[in-house]
């Protein structure tokens, strides 16, 4: 007989497993019709790496999630402890909506680090690699992501607004914060990796595009840079701003050759490797 906490597990399970079956429906209702009409490039939605790409969407919405757990109450413990309370209670007075604010910028601070360094340091691009081996860019490349790489660069997003005191799991609007952080990062995330020729305006200056993101998926030296996932300043600020007027890149991917299967793609940087497999990035001494 199974437990009321296995069956509460089981319905919440299945909740999550409905949600992502949701939210995968509207992001296919959206943008398959919209890559198909302004597409940079055309390509066909039902595809072998179109259907891998779903299953990357949902080991990306269920397991990233359960990862982060243990080290996010650990930060949060230790954050509470450490930092002193007059920070805590001066940033708790402030409106939800102004923690929100500047949650979002020290949270993209800490993700276009994170990111920079998945590039960086070997180890790190084993995992990241995954991301960057699709050879076309659409919208669902967005969950393609190995789910360290992407434990690694939350926790690199949060950890800064934890520390400030603007998000924390030990109270209710506290929570709010980061889970709505995330959520922006990751609808944006959809729209800067679809096939479409959109273009902003001045606005490309504020806010990161497909045609600002798509250079960063370039199979070349432009792979390093426009590492922000949704303010190229930061790009412009350390830089590693690259966008050429009216150009988008030639080819996409890597060269490393991955597993063809998602199962091998998973366990592929988990193998011990006696070669260091790194991007053609500039060494950590020379940023």
């Amino acid at each position: 007989m199974h437990s009321p906490i296995d069956a509460a597990q089981l319905v919440a399970g299945l909740t999550s497993v409905a949600r992502l079956c949701a939210w995968l429906l509207l992001l296919v209702l959206l943008f398959v019709p919209l890559e198909r009409l302004f597409g940079v490039r055309p390509r066909r939605f039902l595809s072998r790496d179109s259907l891998q790409d779903v299953g990357y969407f949902f080991v990306s919405g269920l397991v990233p999630g359960l990862l982060l757990t243990v080290p996010l109450a650990i930060v949060a413990l230790g954050v509470h402890a450490l930092v002193p309370h007059a920070l805590q209670a001066s940033v708790a007075s402030w409106s939800l909506w102004q923690r929100v604010a500047v949650g979002f910028v020290i949270g993209e601070i800490g993700f276009y680090w994170g990111h920079r360094w998945t590039h960086q340091i070997p180890w790190l691009w084993r995992f990241h690699a995954i991301h960057h081996g699709a050879e076309q860019v659409y919208f669902l490349t967005s969950a393609r992501a190995h789910p360290i790489d992407s434990v690694f660069t939350r926790l690199c997003g949060l950890i800064p607004a934890y520390v400030l005191g603007v998000a924390s799991p030990l109270t209710p609007t506290g929570t709010l914060v980061p889970v709505l952080v995330v959520i922006a990062a990751t609808l944006w995330g959809f729209f800067i990796h679809s096939n479409l020729r959109w273009r902003l305006g001045p606005l490309e200056w504020l806010i990161a595009t497909p045609r600002f993101h798509h250079w960063h998926h370039a199979n070349s030296e432009r792979r390093d840079q426009n590492y922000a996932s949704m303010l190229p300043c930061l790009d412009r600020l350390f830089g590693t701003h690259h966008l050429p007027r009216g150009e988008w890149p030639a080819t996409y991917g890597i060269d490393e050759r991955l597993p063809p299967s998602l199962i091998g793609q998973l366990a592929h940087p988990l193998r011990w490797r006696t070669t260091k497999a790194a991007p053609p990035a500039a060494s950590l001494a020379e940023t």
